[in-house]
């Protein structure tokens, strides 16, 4: 395969209506597959799939990154910035409460990015970033 591959990720939700909306018009993920227990959605060509259990995991805790405290364990897309401002935009005409809004940590630095964090309606953590240079994805 050429190119990069597609991740595939599955995840707790507790109401597969509120994940069908969340991820489906909120982030405008088209959805694929689907059954009365799973819901499989294409993220930006990544596949996701929403899987119903009783109790949702929760965000299990935090890291102080750039002076911000991360919720981990989360999950995202690197972006193209203009689609990264698509979606902050998006996301704020929806009203989603932001973990973390939109912003641009180590400015100036190796890695420099711009991210954002919210939670889904079952509680999972998402981020999703941009680089201005992709190139430096990995820097150090």
């Amino acid at each position: 395969m050429t190119g990069l591959a597609p991740f595939h990720i599955a995840f707790p939700v507790d109401d597969l209506a509120a994940a069908r909306h969340f991820y489906g018009t909120i982030i405008g993920c088209p959805e694929g597959r689907s059954d009365a227990d799973w819901i499989d959605f294409n993220l930006f060509g990544h596949q996701i799939v929403a899987h119903r259990v009783d109790t949702p995991r929760r965000v299990a805790g935090h890291n102080p990154v750039d002076g911000h405290a991360v919720p981990v364990p989360h999950f995202g897309v690197v972006l193209p910035p203009a689609e990264w401002q698509a979606l902050a935009e998006r996301l704020v005409a929806h009203g989603v409460a932001f973990v973390i809004e939109p912003h641009t940590r180590f400015p100036g630095q190796p890695g420099e990015q711009s991210a954002m964090f919210f939670l889904d309606p079952a509680g999972n953590a998402l981020e999703f970033k941009a680089f201005a240079d992709l190139g430096q994805l990995f820097a150090t």
